[in-house]
């Protein structure tokens, strides 16, 4: 006779395997992944508890949020990469299954916007959703109005209510003003959200109960970030999205002089009890991508665990973050995501110095600040930008930047260079066709000069093609 915890070892797997699907699912995420970070299909189906997700409580609204929060920025298309990347439809079956495996294993925060993946990521988010009792999840979307064209108060509304439309919801739990601070600083942000009354508007929507929470995201200018929570007092945030991560904690000011170091920003929350959601907690898929010698250092320090998680352990273990985000393309994303906070594992005092060690490491590589958002993306020449500039970084992590004929390994970092480069971006949009248009550098959160990079790496390139052996 089978003992009580055979039986539910057995239901257990059961369930596991009808969330997801079948044993082919887990075979064609990691299809849908590539090479990002490829797991045996053994590890795929380890069972990961679903009952020890680790939770925040809001205290504006007493929602019991899980930690980790599935990012709707990089969802994947029909031909398995990011429907953010290329023209490919969003593959809406993935979605269900990954959005069922998440509340599954208590997932209940889904955060999108009406800019992510060419403008269907709200809608794919609300068919996904809407399978569930509206009190299964909390979603978050964003009042995304960028282009000047967005500024007047008649867009902006439109594109607020649109959001309800897309997401098949009557209320929203949580809306921020989207990405304050990039770009014109104060100027675009009183544009935006003030002289056309929004803000106004939106605090009204929040007394009516059509949104529970009002909150920002922040990126860039500082005073823009300081003038909002001198105003906390007037508007009461409910919440605050920034960029937090071992690397941006002391070093985003040094890497880019635009940002904030999150140090700050983080501290500055807390001291008014604001609860911090996270972005950013791999830096765009830079701390999971590491140099080579800091790739080693994490796994020798913890071998059964992914790169990754370190991060997402970081982010998490801090008391005042309510959220800590993660776009997610495939199933193995999300597994090993949950496997880092079901349950967290916060890190202790020596990890923290650790990580903060290996940020001082990794400040010695000269890797271009891109995070991969594509903000500023369609380049009017078709150009892909993010694809030029994380070619170069990824190849300086590896070692493969040679700056001289006489370096040892020179022929084989000379033919992965190249080779790699017109395999990762097609020709007709590599650096060589840049004309220094420089309708790109405006809206990169990090403040890249981006003609200027791809003009160096381009330069760089033609050396290479040069040189001979």
């Amino acid at each position: 006779m089978e003992t009580n915890e055979k039986k539910d070892k057995e239901m257990s797997r059961r369930t596991f395997f009808k969330v997801l699907g079948t044993a082919g699912v887990v075979s064609a995420g990691l299809v849908a992944c590539g090479d990002k970070q490829k797991k045996v299909l053994s590890e795929m189906a380890a069972e990961i508890p679903t009952d020890k997700m680790t939770y925040r409580v809001n205290p504006s609204t007493g929602d019991k949020v899980s930690l980790l929060g599935f990012g709707m920025m990089r969802l994947p298309s029909v031909g398995g990469r990011s429907a953010r990347e290329g023209n490919e439809a969003i593959d809406q079956e993935m979605v269900n299954r990954m959005v069922d495996f998440a509340i599954a294993h208590g997932v209940n925060y889904f955060d999108t916007s009406p800019a992510y993946c060419r403008g269907e990521s709200e809608r794919a988010t609300g068919i996904a959703l809407s399978r569930y009792p509206r009190d299964k999840y909390f979603i978050a979307t964003k009042l995304s109005n960028f282009a000047p064209s967005t500024w007047s108060r008649e867009a902006s509304i439109a594109m607020y209510k649109n959001s309800f439309k897309e997401l098949q919801v009557d209320y929203i739990d949580y809306l921020l003003l989207h990405a304050v601070g990039m770009g014109g600083g104060m100027e675009e942000f009183e544009a935006r959200y003030i002289k056309n009354g929004m803000l106004d508007y939106l605090l009204e929507e929040r007394r009516a109960g059509r949104i529970r929470n009002l909150g920002f995201s922040y990126h860039g200018d500082i005073k823009v970030f300081d003038y909002l929570l001198s105003k906390h007092d007037e508007y009461k945030w409910d919440f605050v999205q920034i960029q937090l991560n071992y690397l941006d904690w002391q070093y985003a000011k040094e890497i880019n002089p635009r940002n904030t170091d999150a140090e700050y920003l983080y501290g500055e929350l807390a001291k008014r009890k604001i609860p911090a959601i996270i972005m950013e907690p791999l830096l765009g898929g830079r701390l999971s991508n590491l140099p080579n010698n800091i790739m080693a250092r994490l796994k020798q320090r913890e071998p059964e665990r992914s790169v990754a998680s370190w991060a997402f352990r970081y982010a998490g273990s801090y008391p005042d973050v309510l959220v800590v985000l993660s776009g997610m393309t495939c199933m193995e994303h999300l597994q090993d995501n949950l496997r880092t906070y079901c349950p967290l594992k916060p890190l202790t005092e020596d990890e923290v110095h650790f990580l903060h060690d290996t940020a001082t490491l990794m400040m010695e590589y000269d890797t271009i600040p891109c995070n991969d958002c594509k903000y500023c993306m369609p380049c009017p020449y078709g150009l892909d930008i993010p694809a030029i500039l994380l070619h170069y970084n990824k190849c300086l992590n590896e070692g493969n930047i040679p700056t001289s004929s006489q370096d040892e390994n020179y022929r084989k970092a000379r033919r992965v260079y190249l080779v790699g480069y017109d395999r990762s971006v097609p020709k007709l949009r590599q650096a060589s066709h840049c004309i220094g248009c420089n309708q790109c550098s405006p809206h990169c959160p990090q403040g890249i000069d981006i003609p200027k990079e791809l003009h160096r790496i381009d330069r760089y390139v033609e050396r290479l093609k040069r040189e001979t052996l």
